[in-house]
């Protein structure tokens, strides 16, 4: 990719302009229901779970039990045995997404009248609970956009190959599922164009303020979307009179006062890392201890945690109209939390430094709670845990459910909530904690493998909360 990113002045006062326009000048945001529901009858779609045997293309390879497709490409579900001897389970194995290929999750800008816009695709995932949700303009593996699948070619794909004029506004390569994932990364980019987009079906302009507001509803903006939202600049905002957005605001200011500079947050999260004795290594998927492969799974043998799934696709609005495929399926909602506290006028999140075993760098920055709580029932619930389930509407200032990856993860929901903190939070948190500011965490996303995804998604709803 040739694209380059200019210094661009205007830019948080022109995201702020579009933050405050919700109601777009090419979709309305009371006919977005609509158009969505319009998008969904337009195509036969259908997901339902079949045997392993009949997966189409796919195989268990003959020496190591993988699963991988005949092309060699697209991804495998191989073993992991990982070995950390401070971790909660100093010792486990589990099947894990191996897919080495960098995807691109890049959204297309354009000023209407003044105001930005984002290209936004109604894209159809097998895994996701709501069959369509709103993508980013681009979203697809090399495998994807390269046509091994034969099928039809991704559109808008040339404004993010250089192919076709564009500045670029953010560009990042970021991890994905680091518990699900060996080593994932996508490319996340923001380009804006100044010439005329011919509009395909499936796709709608919309304002950063009508996405900000699709944010706050369960499953509509998918985890690609977010992960990308998130790297846009924080929007100035106008100083409000609620105590909770006034220090809000404060703290997207890079210029306000925070507990560490953030020399001293990337001194201790370097730290972090560095005593992360985590060591994970490939493993065959055949006879991989504790799990067990039926006809149509392959779980742990206490059924925990999450099972390997197979399902036949229908989706006429894909690039390719009928395919098979594994998802991964997770046993049971997540939690995905930030815990923040106003110091001083200035609002904190605090993040967890979380050792995950698919991490490239084996530690990034996560939300203060990051779990599915059923897996630990009879068990000693994780840190902050009960802080946030326990937590009162009083305290609960944002909560949505939103799918993650839905190509690749079946049916995995996390409710992801904002929760300000009580009594029993610290100001001095524990080991592997710390209180950072939202202007800090901004700064960080802006650069790879500081931030995870769930704590991305958690950074744009924080952004869309203005």
């Amino acid at each position: 990719m040739r694209l380059r990113p200019r210094e661009d002045r205007e830019l948080p006062r022109r995201l702020a302009l579009s933050a405050d326009c919700t109601q777009g000048l090419r979709l309305r945001t009371e006919d977005f229901d609509g158009w969505l529901a319009e998008r969904a009858a337009a195509h036969p779609f259908r997901v339902r779970r079949i045997p392993f045997r009949r997966l189409r293309g796919w195989r268990f390879a003959p020496r190591t039990g993988n699963l991988v497709h005949d092309s060699g490409r697209f991804f495998s579900v191989e073993g992991l045995h990982v070995r950390w001897p401070a971790g909660r389970f100093p010792e486990w194995h589990q099947p894990i997404i191996v897919q080495p290929e960098i995807g691109i999750l890049g959204i297309l800008a354009k000023e209407f009248d003044g105001v930005l816009h984002f290209l936004m695709q109604a894209k159809m995932e097998p895994g996701n609970p709501r069959l369509l949700q709103l993508s980013p303009t681009v979203q697809a593996t090399r495998s994807n956009y390269t046509r091994v699948h034969k099928g039809s070619a991704v559109r808008y794909l040339e404004y993010f190959t250089g192919r076709r004029p564009g500045r670029v506004i953010v560009d990042a390569l970021q991890s994905e599922h680091g518990a699900w994932f060996h080593g994932k990364r996508n490319r996340n980019v923001v380009v804006e164009v100044t010439e005329d987009v011919p509009l395909a079906d499936d796709f709608c302009w919309l304002t950063l303020g009508q996405l900000n507001q699709l944010l706050a509803r369960d499953n509509v903006v998918n985890m690609d979307s977010r992960t990308v939202l998130a790297h846009l600049p924080a929007a100035a905002a106008p100083r409000r009179a609620d105590r909770f957005r006034e220090a809000l605001a404060a703290s997207c200011d890079p210029e306000a006062g925070a507990l560490w500079t953030t020399a001293e947050v990337l001194s201790w999260f370097t730290g972090m890392r560095a005593e992360c004795e985590l060591r994970a290594g490939r493993v065959p998927l055949e006879g991989l201890p504790g799990w067990y492969r039926g006809e149509d799974e392959i779980a742990r043998d206490d059924g925990r945690f999450f099972r390997v799934v197979a399902v036949d696709v229908r989706a006429g609005s894909r690039e390719v109209a009928a395919w098979t495929q594994p998802l991964i399926q997770p046993c049971g909602l997540g939690v995905a939390a930030f815990v923040v506290r106003d110091f001083g006028g200035v609002l904190h999140v605090l993040v967890h430094a979380k050792a995950e075993a698919g991490l490239g760098d084996g530690v990034e920055l996560a939300p203060t709670v990051q779990c599915a709580p059923d897996n630990y029932r009879g068990m000693q619930p994780p840190p902050f845990l009960e802080q946030v389930t326990d937590a009162g509407p009083e305290r609960i200032r944002y909560q949505a459910i939103h799918a993650e990856e839905g190509g690749r993860f079946l049916a995995a929901e996390n409710r992801y909530l904002i929760v300000e903190a009580d009594e029993r939070v610290p100001d001095s948190p524990p080991h592997g904690y710390a209180w950072v500011t939202v202007g800090q965490l901004a700064e960080l996303v802006r650069h790879g493998r500081y931030l995870n995804v769930q704590a991305r998604t958690l950074l744009a709803c924080l952004h869309s909360m203005r």
